[in-house]
């Protein structure tokens, strides 16, 4: 070191772990930075491809048992519907399977990480699709269509558990702080491009099956509804491969894996747009962290404010979910008792003897229906929720939706009968514009940010758990909705209880109204700024301390930082040192500031800056 020139200061951490502590908090800081701050990239849209996927699926086998149903009562029943315990056994069973997973898969979400679950879901919804395209009934009763079906559902919904909170979770944990709405909101509309594929695709086998079902009758409408089930295995097979090769989150590996080097190198993997390959010859040092155990678990959730944004969310989606399982599995339904787009002169008639004409007519009119529904409402509101989500915020578009459909509902409640007893076809198309509004703003609203503000609300150890039980809680509300539309639709006759049902719809909504002032608004917040919790000090173990003390070089307060992994000294002093394990490179955006004047010592209390590339490291 010449005279004049600026002494280096670079400490090994001190035995009692401060200086590693320092070094390994600041490390996973940036490194999170790096995810939170990147730009739109190529990493940002594969995952949502890939996460989107599973939704457009979910959604196509889900809602497209609502016309599927009115073809099984065709084919096996002679009526449009099985009968109520029949139809309600089949739309509930996946709602059923998909709470029970839903609890499941988002513990073990958080517990094994996501990458490890990713997919497996996805195996499990294939093979339930594929059941039911494949079900059939036994000659005498001893197995129905029916229970096939709902063993076949169940599995479905097993699978569509598992992908709800996990593909929350890894899509938020990968976005930009910027962009985590927009790119959630992408992930979830896929539901309303699902719906819609599927009444396309119903529609397309109905018109292309005219001759075959005027001719033959419920021998030809019995091979569509197969078709139209399995075809929804399509896009779940293309996708499963980049499901199962997908990365694992920089965040869960730092935070739950506690191996925040490797989460460094996942980050730099992403960011050069690397094959993810895995080192398997890296060293592990764990750092200590918080860890997910049971008491820890009733320690955060036990504290007031937790407590209260998971309660907000869990009955936000509840309400919700009330709503958009009692109309969405029961589109047709309403749609017929209100006589929309009956195209022929007997409508009557059709309902009484069910001629080959008549049951094209039908399926027809329902897959145009649910067309006209989704293009109207689903894919336009998920749109606006697109362009507003990060900039107007989630809370204000919640409270806005569940006020908006409490309205909505209410006024479709009381026109209920007049425009179902009508025969004025501007009454009817009315009252459809008002179904076509509240799915609009179903997902326009609390639809869309129901999904989104659990994905971001709680810290990386509990956060697909969280998603996982107020997605459960949804699945209640909707299970609870089909066993109450089931039920009492039919009371003082055929769907005259539609108009009551629609009423009680608009209650909910009011509730979802009062549960949304719960909530935290989370759009421009960092997922560790959501977790309401303070920043952990994340430390490398004991057993990576055994550093050297510092040593002075010619007189001046310098020493050096642990060799690379070689084990070699550094020749600054001549000595040699010692093996032992390298001091992990960490580079902060501030060590090229100025350093100390001559003869002025640095501050002991400022901390450590560690070089990224040389391993040096200076006081500051």
């Amino acid at each position: 070191m010449t005279v004049g020139q600026q002494p280096t200061f670079a400490l090994a951490p001190p035995r009692n772990g401060h200086g590693v502590e320092y070094a390994a908090s600041a490390r996973r800081r940036a490194a999170l930075e790096e995810i939170d701050r990147h730009p739109y990239a190529w990493f940002h849209v594969k995952t949502v491809l890939v996460a989107g996927v599973g939704f457009f699926t979910d959604a196509y086998d889900v809602f497209a048992i609502s016309i599927a149903a009115t073809v099984l009562g065709l084919v096996y029943a002679d009526a449009t519907t099985l009968g109520t315990n029949a139809d309600l056994g089949i739309k509930v069973a996946t709602p059923v399977g998909t709470l029970l997973r839903m609890l499941f898969f988002g513990w073990l979400g958080d517990k094994l990480g996501r990458k490890t679950m990713y997919g497996f879901e996805l195996i499990i919804m294939v093979i339930g699709t594929f059941g039911q395209a494949l079900s059939s009934q036994g000659p005498t009763d001893a197995v129905t269509i029916t229970g096939v079906i709902v063993v076949w559902r169940f599995i479905l919904g097993l699978g569509v558990g598992g992908d709800e909170p996990l593909s929350a979770t890894l899509t938020s944990e990968f976005a930009a702080t910027r962009i985590r709405g927009r790119m959630m909101t992408t992930v979830f509309s896929m539901q309303g491009f699902g719906t819609f594929v599927a009444a396309l695709v119903s529609a397309t086998l109905v018109s292309a099956y005219k001759s075959y079902i005027l001719s033959s009758g419920a021998e030809a409408v019995d091979r569509t509804w197969r078709l139209l089930i399995g075809l929804g295995c399509v896009p779940a097979v293309i996708a499963l491969w980049f499901r199962l090769t997908i990365p694992e989150t920089p965040r869960f590996t730092a935070d739950v894996e506690r191996d925040v080097e490797r989460a460094t190198r996942e980050i730099d993997q992403l960011r050069f747009n690397q094959r993810y390959r895995p080192d398997r010859n890296a060293i592990v040092r764990p750092v200590q962290a918080p860890l997910a155990t049971r008491s820890d678990f009733f320690t955060y959730f036990g504290r007031p404010h937790n407590l209260k944004l998971l309660l907000g969310m869990a009955w936000s989606w509840f309400a919700l979910d009330f709503a958009v399982y009692s109309l969405g599995l029961n589109s047709t339904v309403v749609l017929g008792a209100i006589g929309f787009g009956d195209q022929t002169n007997d409508a009557a008639n059709c309902q009484e003897t069910l001629t080959n004409a008549c049951m094209y007519q039908i399926l027809f009119n329902a897959s145009i229906g649910n067309i006209i529904l989704s293009l109207s409402g689903l894919i336009p509101g998920f749109g606006f929720s697109f362009l507003l989500i990060d900039c107007w915020g989630r809370k204000p578009i919640q409270l806005m939706g569940f006020a908006v459909l409490t309205v909505i509902f209410v006024c479709m409640g009381s026109a209920y009968w007049k425009t179902a007893l009508s025969t004025n076809q501007a009454a009817k198309s009315a009252f459809v514009f008002l179904y076509c509004l509240t799915n609009f703003f179903q997902n326009f609203d609390p639809n869309t940010t129901t999904f989104i503000i659990p994905g971001g609300a709680f810290p990386t150890r509990y956060r697909s758990t969280a998603h996982g039980l107020c997605a459960a809680f949804g699945k209640l509300g909707a299970i609870i909705a089909q066993v109450v539309f089931s039920s009492l639709k039919d009371w003082g006759g055929k769907n005259n209880w539609i108009g009551h049902i629609l009423q009680i719809i608009a209650l909910f909504m009011l509730t979802g109204l009062f549960s949304t002032l719960l909530l935290d608004e989370t759009k421009q917040e960092t997922l560790e700024n959501l977790s309401h919790e303070e920043e952990f000090s994340y430390s490398w173990t004991q057993d990576d301390l055994n550093l050297p003390q510092p040593v002075a070089l010619h007189g001046q307060p310098e020493a050096q930082l642990p060799p690379p992994a070689n084990g070699h000294g550094h020749p600054a002093n001549g000595h040699a040192h010692p093996p032992f394990p390298p001091f992990p490179p960490y580079h902060n955006h501030q060590e090229d500031q100025a350093p100390p004047e001559p003869g002025q010592p640095a501050s002991p209390t400022t901390g450590v800056e560690v070089h990224r590339t040389t391993g040096h490291a200076r006081l500051r």
